[in-house]
């Protein structure tokens, strides 16, 4: 039988602190630093990348809403291309209102029926050719033609009209007046007249 403090009894703890060795109370060692300063650091990382993608999308999501977003300014741009197409195209030629070196005016007249017209409705309009330039004009009721108010041209009926006007070459300075005749129940609008019918044509309005 061992007896207390006997020195030749062995100890539970050779070579070593008993458990519980140390201070009483002491708290347990704090997590390392480094650790900590990891994890921040890892988080923090990870939060400016996906604020950098979504700089990103907004980013591409204007650019693809500039070029394509807007329909009423890709329509318009459209419409000034196709305008500035047919501002660059031929134009076609405008007869000038009695200016050149003809002079013309047009009045509406009475139809007074000729040896050719037929029991057709007619209707006649009074003209005037002035030959203001330095060489003849040739005058012939198949030069002209009258449009009426509805835009439709209307061809000269030769010998309807007993006030027909003459076919004659003017002198420079010399006039010439007489009537031109359409088939047909028309208000007037223009009369247009080409010397030669290749030339230059005038214009002027029925008065």
């Amino acid at each position: 039988m061992t007896q207390p403090n006997d020195p030749n009894q062995q100890q539970p703890y050779p070579n070593q602190q008993p458990p519980g060795y140390g201070f009483p109370g002491t708290p347990p060692p704090p997590p390392s630093k480094r650790g900590r300063f990891a994890k921040f650091a890892g988080l923090g990382c990870a939060g400016v990348l996906g604020l950098v993608v979504v700089i990103a999308a907004l980013s591409a999501s204007g650019g693809d809403s500039d070029d394509g977003g807007d329909p009423a300014a890709d329509s318009s741009a459209t419409a000034s291309a196709s305008a500035g197409a047919k501002e660059d195209g031929p134009k076609e030629k405008e007869p000038e209102q009695g200016g050149g070196p003809v002079k013309l005016t047009a009045e509406r007249a009475e139809f007074s029926k000729g040896i050719l017209a037929d029991g057709s409705d007619y209707t006649s309009v009074r003209v005037t050719v002035v030959n203001d330039g330095d060489d003849d004009v040739s005058v012939n009721p198949l030069y002209f033609t009258i449009t009426d108010t509805h835009g439709t041209k209307h061809t000269v009926e030769l010998g309807a009209d007993e006030q027909q006007i003459d076919t004659v070459d003017l002198a420079p300075g010399e006039n010439i007046s007489g009537t031109v005749t359409g088939k047909g129940t028309f208000t007037p609008k223009y009369v247009t007249y080409t010397d030669g019918l290749l030339g230059d044509p005038v214009r002027v309005n029925v008065s």
